[in-house]
């Protein structure tokens, strides 16, 4: 038998290899024919060799060829799924888990990571005999299970009717499946959070008044609902999901009782859920006193007193900071400046309009070109404000094709004193404002963002949060952003994972360059004014005019006489009225749009070509002039309509429809996912893809219903 490496050529007696090379030498062959013959049958073995290794392989799921992959799922029972979530979108790797899922089989940890895993968002399993009211039997005295909650702790009414519900209900007959029931003895609950979690660091909170006293943690200076930074279960649930473990609003209670445990807090601290900064230093938990301080501007509840114990109060539900002793706003000659910063994360629904998640795809312009980072890092320093590293930036551009400037924190810039920025892209060249990798800095605009550039030229911005910040005294912008006519050719404006703040009283994006191409890719934005002869593309993203009677795109006219330029919608969800000289498509996308009282549009979508275009798979009003719309449905009383969790900026649950949404909508797009806006995120599918796991692990005789809880 031959060893590896050895041939058949070498096992043969020396006699005949050496006459077998004495015959390729008088012929001059580089071998000769015994051995050329051994070499051919040496291969064939080869081949059968590598074919008994794979097959023995085969046997095992790590090491299987992919044709095998289905059939050892068929083997033990695994269904396939679409594969939305990260954590399942490896056929391997899930089978792999279903074998030893296997082994927990009916389980409500199982039932959990499952949930968690094919959803991708925050889970718990349930199992509701647990809290039913029941007469306990004499040998099985469960001391935890009350009839009645205990009044004097906080924690049974906080978490009631949710997933950390320890209070005792009556039975509830309904089914679990369709929603209607909750408690009864075959019932498990799989509760899910799909809002995410987003953090900014050390952001400078913003002042109410001019007291010194009063702050908001919001960059754009209004409320916002802190969340609970998830601390991950690890790969394998051994233990169900706490509070912690999940992306939920950070209760007073809850962050009241943690601030109490001093250095061992959980939510509170740096890499926690929400940290304060007093001049530069962390405060210590000891220090704050957390509290309701709800009430409109000027008449907060609750401020502390001058002879309080605590530094600040705090309240996290509304994101608001009441300092007992006021900063300076002018110090003194040789003092340091005193601020106040935080750390915090908020809620949303999808990766979109900006915010700590991966958008390194969508940059412009790669690490390997002209990348400044803002503030400078360089000695000396090249450039001060943010106007001067464009112009810095512009700069470059003469021996370099494509140059971004990078703001490399989580700071709130305010430009209300400042010029106003100028983003001039040369002929040919790509010039691109973005935040870094996991950044989310606010621009606070006193004028607007004018944007020019020469022939075949590129201005993009990626991950910016903007918004106006009005000058005393002075007059409002045109738009935040400024795409000019004139002598300007620029060829492509771009917008992505951007957010241009909704709800002023002009267009965010005003567009008068012709035949510019603008692009918006997973932001959020405010009315839109775009040239009759400019194109616009719109993907995954809002347009939010505040109401559904307002103009949410239009031309620079206003829309009145000739609509904006030909616009293409894909899964958009569009708040206000759109009159377009062509509705080139529009697909999966949600219109919410009406007439006024004695409006002057015939229509709230409003196309002036009728020939070209294509509307299908979407939510339209009811009234339209608009190519013939395929698979849409139209607003009319007692038809199915879009429910939101809200429809105002800021909120955790913006734009994001409500599960009980008919699925007519929440099912109707192309890919029988939810029109709109979040359509990427594709949850309906997800739903799918958990009822079938779920059921391959349910005992038998159970029942599950899926409760969102955000």
């Amino acid at each position: 038998m031959s060893t590896p490496g050895q041939t058949l050529f070498d096992l043969l007696p020396a006699l005949y290899r050496l006459r077998d090379a004495t015959v390729a030498q008088s012929q001059a062959l580089p071998q000769g024919p015994l051995q050329a013959l051994l070499m051919l049958i040496d291969e064939q073995f080869a081949l059968l060799a590598d074919d008994l290794i794979q097959r023995y392989d085969d046997e095992f799921i790590e090491t299987c060829a992919p044709w095998v992959i289905p059939y050892i799922g068929n083997l033990i029972g695994y269904q396939p799924v679409n594969g939305i979530a990260p954590a399942v979108a490896n056929p391997r790797a899930e089978v792999a888990d279903t074998v030893s899922l296997r082994r927990r089989k009916g389980t409500p940890l199982v039932l959990e990571q499952l949930a968690r895993d094919v959803t991708g968002w925050g889970a718990r399993a349930v199992e509701a005999f647990q809290s039913l009211a029941t007469t306990q039997y004499s040998r099985h005295v469960r001391l935890d299970n009350h009839y009645a909650p205990d009044l004097r702790r906080w924690q049974p009414g906080l978490y009631m009717d949710g997933a950390f519900d320890s209070t005792a209900h009556q039975v509830d007959v309904r089914r679990i499946a369709n929603g209607r029931g909750r408690y009864n003895v075959q019932n498990i609950g799989v509760f899910l959070w799909s809002l995410n979690a987003y953090g900014v660091s050390e952001v400078p909170a913003t002042a109410v008044d001019g007291s010194g006293r009063l702050f908001r943690v919001g960059s754009i200076g209004t409320d916002v609902a802190l969340f609970n930074n998830p601390v991950s279960q690890e790969v394998d649930v051994t233990t169900s999901a706490q509070p912690l473990n999940v992306p939920d609003r950070l209760r007073r209670a809850v962050l009241a009782q943690d601030l109490s445990s001093g250095a061992g807090a959980k939510y509170y601290g740096n890499g926690a859920s929400a940290a304060l900064y007093l001049n530069g230093a962390l405060l210590n938990p000891y220090q704050i006193q957390v509290c309701d301080l709800s009430g409109p501007d000027g008449s907060w509840s609750n401020l502390p007193g001058p002879a309080s114990q605590y530094a600040a109060c705090f309240d996290p539900e509304l994101g608001r900071v009441a300092l007992v002793t006021a900063l300076s706003p002018a110090p003194a000659a040789g003092s340091v400046t005193q601020t106040l910063a935080a750390t915090y994360y908020t809620g949303f629904g999808a990766d979109l309009g900006g915010g700590s998640y991966d958008r390194s795809d969508t940059f412009l312009v790669d690490a390997v070109a002209e990348v400044l980072p803002f503030p400078d890092t360089a000695a000396p320093v090249r450039y001060g404000t943010l106007a001067d590293a464009l112009a810095y930036a512009v700069g470059t551009l003469t021996h370099v094709a494509a140059a971004a400037v990078e703001i490399t924190d989580d700071g709130v810039y305010s430009l209300a004193g400042a010029p106003a920025l100028q983003v001039n892209a040369p002929a040919g060249t790509v010039l691109e404002l973005r935040a870094a990798q996991g950044c989310r800095p606010t621009l606070l605009l006193g004028g607007e963002i004018t944007v020019t550039g020469g022939a075949q030229s590129t201005v993009g911005f990626n991950g910016l949060l903007m918004g106006y910040a009005p000058l005393s005294g002075g007059t409002a912008p045109l738009a935040l952003v400024h795409a000019t006519g004139g002598a300007s050719q620029l060829s492509s404006l771009q917008l992505t994972h951007c957010t241009l703040v909704p709800g002023t009283a002009f267009p965010s994006l005003l567009v008068e360059t012709p035949g510019i191409t603008l692009s918006v890719a997973k932001s959020i934005v405010g009315p839109l004014s775009v040239s009759d002869e400019a194109f616009s593309t719109l993907a995954d993203s809002i347009v939010d005019a505040t109401d559904p009677t307002r103009i949410a795109y239009a031309a620079t006219d206003g829309g009145s006489t000739s609509g904006g330029g030909a616009l293409t919608l894909q899964s958009c969800t569009v708040i206000g009225k759109v009159h377009a000289a062509l509705a080139t498509t529009i697909s999966d996308s949600i219109l919410l749009a009406g007439l006024a009282l004695g409006d002057s549009w015939p229509a709230a979508l409003w196309s002036d070509r009728l020939q070209q275009g294509c509307v299908r798979f979407s939510y339209l009003p009811a009234a339209l002039i608009a190519p013939n719309p395929y698979e849409c449905l139209m607003h009319a009383a007692f038809a199915p309509q879009p429910l939101f969790y809200s429809l105002r900026y800021g909120d955790p649950g913006y734009c994001k429809l409500l599960p009980c949404t008919d699925d007519a909508i929440r099912r109707g797009a192309d890919d029988e996912g939810e029109m709109g806006a979040f359509h990427f995120v594709l949850a309906p599918i997800r739903e799918n893809d958990l009822k079938i796991r779920l059921q391959e692990y349910l005992p038998a005789g159970l029942e599950i219903g899926i409760i969102y809880q955000t």
